[in-house]
């Protein structure tokens, strides 16, 4: 793969992101690993594996994979998509409320994240550590 910053890599991240939601989102719901990117408030908050499971909808879950929290207080993270391009975006927190992060649209720049008012979650192939 190309250097990080290039357009060339730029494209082969996307592809192999792409990649991963096709396979994963063929049939009924998968699950997988990925390496997933969370941020919020510009800041990163969670960088690492994670389990991937997306609904034949294209909506998905991202945990960590030892099924412990994948942030402070919160185990799942799960992205619904809705009409015109936007996904409602909850976290499960350890008691069990179901929290709305808020509306996220796909990033234009990498089709692997989803970017809120003050959050991003990314989730990429394995192959495709970001």
């Amino acid at each position: 793969m190309g250097h990080p910053g290039t357009r060339q890599a730029v494209a082969q991240r996307s592809a192999l992101s792409l990649l991963l939601a096709s396979t994963l989102l063929a049939g009924n719901a998968r699950a997988g690993e990925a390496h997933c990117l969370i941020r919020q408030n510009g800041a990163v908050t969670y960088a690492g594996r994670c389990q991937f499971r997306a609904e034949p909808s294209g909506s998905f879950t991202i945990r960590h994979p030892d099924h412990t929290t994948i942030l402070p207080g919160i185990t799942d993270l799960s992205l619904t998509l809705l009409p015109a391009g936007l996904a409602e975006v909850r976290g499960l927190t350890t008691a069990a409320i179901n929290s709305r992060w808020g509306t996220a649209r796909r990033s234009r720049t990498d089709p692997a994240c989803w970017t809120g008012q003050d959050f991003e979650i990314c989730a990429y192939g394995t192959a495709d550590q970001h």
